[in-house]
């Protein structure tokens, strides 16, 4: 492994900590996550035609065009530690340009048996991640469609649910509710407001959590979530 590389070992999950060297780059996020020549390869790509992309149509913010590695894929490449080994089926919502998704899928892509499914409603950015994960070679699956609207295929869970910058955590429950098995962990990116939505949602639902300091935001934090139950319901014996 390169230096600044992460290991989880079967089963485990591990905090994500890489000393104090920051992501401003593609080079600076090549040494501190170690990941192959292959996927970096296909990282460059997707930046590629994102930037092509975004002159057609609004992907990301236009302030964040320049922070491409640190802003986007470096915050959501911090989530494959929290993943455990096992974990074969996952689900993002509210895609958007990607984001975890793509680079989610783009560093699990050999995992054998690995499928990303992303849910995104708009038209022209699903064409976006179709072609993305196309060039890229992923093992996707884009549904363009609400989440509300949608099923998950062959009535399976999935092991991961994320979104990313899509809702508030009580509504992002609410709509994946009924995508919930057992074993399935949520990993949600937050804000400032992370405590906030903590409270809203222990309203309605009975959750685990740990919060993790982001490591590319220094005001943000990554919940990692399980057991959700809705809170009318009792919990198995």
């Amino acid at each position: 492994m390169r230096r600044g590389s992460w290991v989880v070992r079967p089963g485990q999950t591990q905090d994500v900590v890489f000393g104090t060297m920051q992501v401003i780059d593609a080079e600076s996020f090549l040494a501190v996550s170690g990941v192959s020549r292959e996927t970096m390869e296909r990282l460059r790509a997707f930046e590629a035609l994102l930037l092509k992309w975004q002159k057609s149509i609004n992907l990301i913010s236009s302030a964040t065009l320049t922070q491409i590695w640190p802003r986007h894929i470096w915050d959501s490449a911090q989530l494959l530690p929290l993943v455990p080994d096992e974990a074969r089926l996952w689900l993002d919502v509210g895609s958007g340009a990607g984001f975890p998704g793509i680079v989610a899928a783009a560093m699990l892509r050999d995992r054998p048996g690995f499928r990303m499914h992303l849910v995104e409603s708009d038209q022209r950015k699903g064409i976006f991640l179709r072609e993305a994960a196309r060039i890229m070679d992923l093992p996707v699956t884009v549904h363009t469609c609400r989440i509300e609207d949608w099923q998950m295929p062959d009535g399976v869970t999935p092991d991961i649910i994320s979104a990313r910058a899509l809702a508030s955590l009580d509504k992002i429950l609410v709509w994946t509710s009924p995508f919930w098995g057992k074993q399935t962990i949520g990993l949600f990116p937050k804000g400032a407001s992370v405590k906030e939505e903590l409270t809203q949602s222990r309203k309605d639902w009975i959750f685990e959590t740990e919060a993790k300091a982001s490591q590319s935001d220094g005001s943000g934090t990554v919940l990692k979530l399980w057991g959700l139950k809705h809170a009318n319901l009792r919990r198995e014996d």
